[in-house]
């Protein structure tokens, strides 16, 4: 039962986050619906806060997230973080985010192989 509230608990964060960054962006509603659609679906809501965390924090990525990371794909990966990272708040530092998530990236797909 733990790990079930648990898990509701981190899709929840998850879907606070979206939900607080994605209109900020001016991202037309047919564009976030496909991302939503496509790429947010492909991992575990546990996975999208760990790749959050190692982003925009100082986390660390699990095995098996980068698993999930590499499934989801690049442009999915890419497009994601460049719409938090644009957010004013955050748009001071979006190049070093930027290099945080493509090492990221090279990191899972190096392990994933």
């Amino acid at each position: 039962m733990s790990k079930f509230n648990t898990q509701i608990t981190t899709l929840f964060i998850v879907l606070a986050l979206v939900c607080a960054f994605v209109p900020a962006f001016s991202v037309e509603e047919a564009e976030a619906t496909l991302l939503w659609n496509t790429c947010l679906v492909k991992i575990t809501p546990k996975c999208a806060l760990d790749i959050i965390v190692a982003v925009f924090e100082n986390g660390t990525m699990p095995d098996p997230c980068c698993k999930d990371l590499v499934k989801e794909g690049k442009v999915c990966h890419d497009t994601l973080i460049k719409y938090i990272a644009d957010n004013p708040m955050l748009i001071a530092h979006e190049t070093e985010y930027l290099k945080k998530s493509d090492d990221l990236w090279k990191h899972c797909v190096s392990i994933s192989k």
